[in-house]
């Protein structure tokens, strides 16, 4: 009877406690192979010579909708926010810290994007331009900047990981987090 008396953890719980290794993982391959795309086309504009509209990555080539749709990269932008956010309690001290910029700087891409699909959706144009621009796309041409802001929320990303898989037993302790291999060592042991 007290098993069903014990509360379940919620999925935030869970996904910063006993699936927060499996959860970050599946996020960082879907960050990285968003980030690879933007490399991609970088890759097809400079060293291929192709013009920007033929660069479209990997997936842009096969579905150029992909590329044009300014529903899609806000969609990225604000799941990439929200996963972000709903991983942090996960993570603790130096890990929290690295996890925060990427948070931070996430928060600032989504900005850019929510104005970029304002715009496509309303016909406003920022800066009287005839197609939608962000901020900092006033300065900075869109292929390159974006390519920039993956790169800035990517890495400071993959840092919080790595800190976080070498965590002290006292900031493991603080999350209840199991992606550091000490972690997994001791729980197997506990069970043993």
């Amino acid at each position: 009877m007290a098993a069903l008396d014990s509360p379940r953890p919620g999925l935030l719980a869970s996904l910063n406690g006993k699936y927060h290794r499996a959860a970050l993982l599946t996020f960082a391959v879907v960050v990285v192979a968003h980030w690879a795309e933007h490399l991609v086309q970088a890759f097809q504009i400079y060293a291929l010579g192709w013009k920007t509209p033929d660069a479209r990555g990997v997936l842009g080539i096969p579905f150029p909708k992909l590329i044009s749709s300014e529903w899609l990269h806000y969609g990225y932008a604000i799941v990439m926010l929200i996963f972000l956010f709903a991983l942090r309690k996960g993570f603790a001290g130096r890990s929290r810290q690295w996890w925060n910029l990427a948070l931070g700087l996430q928060f600032w891409h989504h900005i850019e994007h929510l104005l970029l699909l304002i715009q496509a959706q309303t016909g406003w144009r920022l800066g009287g331009g005839t197609a939608p621009s962000s901020i900092i796309q006033l300065f900075i041409p869109r292929v390159e900047l974006h390519l920039f802001y993956n790169t800035v929320v990517t890495i400071p990303m993959i840092i919080a990981m790595l800190v976080h898989r070498k965590a002290p037993a006292a900031e493991r302790e603080l999350t209840g987090c199991t992606c550091s291999p000490v972690s997994r060592r001791e729980l197997a042991t506990a069970a043993s």
